[in-house]
Parts: structure tokens; sequence; C-alpha cells
């Protein structure tokens, strides 16, 4: 493996982890409805597991209001235990063939719990980060034992590595940073 291929490799491994971060944080419930806090659930329908936005439409008519439109009536029922079933705390209204989720506002309490969890979810982040980092130095390290590259080249590729490492763990906290916000914003 190149050095360039083992920057290239590091870039884009660090580039995906803040990538599932950011998607984690879009899963953190505000005070205000978002499709995002429920697309990802599971529902168990046509005997298989499938995300709920494969089963159903999800649309926010307002800010405190989520309204999912099953296309098979038959999945309202599967659908409204997933929701039970999931951490959101959000109660279900079945209406017929449309299942609505009102958003009831945070408390103070929950919003501190919910920063504690962003804040985990931001470390997971780094961790992960961190992880590419040594992965991509132990590479590098590699190829200068194997002779393909000098000290000098290894030095500098380890400068680089940092600063990728860097790059990305400011990514990560400026998103947590801006989740915090916005839970906190009543």
């Amino acid at each position: 493996m190149a050095l360039d291929d083992v920057l290239f490799e590091a870039e884009e491994k660090m580039e995906k982890s803040t990538e599932v971060v950011k998607q984690e944080f879009s899963t953190v419930r505000t005070g205000k409805a978002s499709p995002d806090l429920v697309a990802h659930l599971r529902v168990e329908t046509y005997g298989s597991n499938m995300a709920l936005r494969e089963v159903a439409a999800i649309t926010t008519p307002d800010a405190r209001l989520i309204v999912i439109q099953p296309w098979d009536a038959s999945n309202v029922d599967p659908i409204r235990k997933a929701i039970e079933e999931s951490k959101l705390g959000i109660n279900p209204r079945i209406d017929g063939k449309i299942i609505r989720l009102p958003i009831p506002p945070l408390s103070e309490e929950r919003r501190q719990e919910l920063v504690k969890a962003v804040r985990k979810l931001a470390e997971e982040g780094r961790i992960a980060i961190r992880g590419n980092r040594r992965h991509a130095m132990d590479e590098i390290k590699k190829l200068q034992k194997e002779g393909d590259i000098t000290e000098d080249e290894q030095e500098s590729a380890d400068k680089e590595v940092q600063k990728l490492t860097d790059k990305f763990i400011e990514e990560i906290d400026k998103s947590a940073t801006a989740k915090e916000a916005e839970l906190m914003k009543v």
C-alpha cells in the first residue's frame, strides 16, 4: 500500500466516523418535530425487520407533530409497537390509518439528560477518529520499516494524519455544541 493510499483511507474513514456521529445527533430529540427522530426505527413487518421510512411516509405538518402514514394499513400496529418500544418517550395516537406523534416540550431535567447523551455520542466519535489515526500511523510505520518511505516522509505523513484527526474532531465538537445549544433552547 502506498503512502497516498494510507492517507486517503485515513481521511475517508475519519469522514465516515464523523458522518455517523452527525447522523446519531439527528436522532436525539429536541423539542421540535423532525422525521429523523423516527425514520431509523425498526419495524417488524412482512416477516422481516425494516426501517420505518421503508414502510411509511413521515411528515411534520408543524413543529410539534410527526405524522406517519403507512403504505399498507396492516403496518399500523407494528409501527405503533416500534414507537412504543423505542426510547423516544412519545406516545403514538392512532387515527384510522394514520399515526400521529405529538412532541411534548422537554423538561429542564430531560434537556440535561439529552445533553449528556450528545456528549457521550461525541466522545464515541472522537474515540473512533483516534482509532482511525492509530491505524493510519501503524500503516505508515510499516511502510517505513519495509523501506518504502524515508523517516522524513514518515514524520511528514504522521503530521498530516494528526492534522486530519484534529480537523474531524473539531467538526464533531462543533456539531455537538450546536446540538447542545438546540437542546437547551426553550
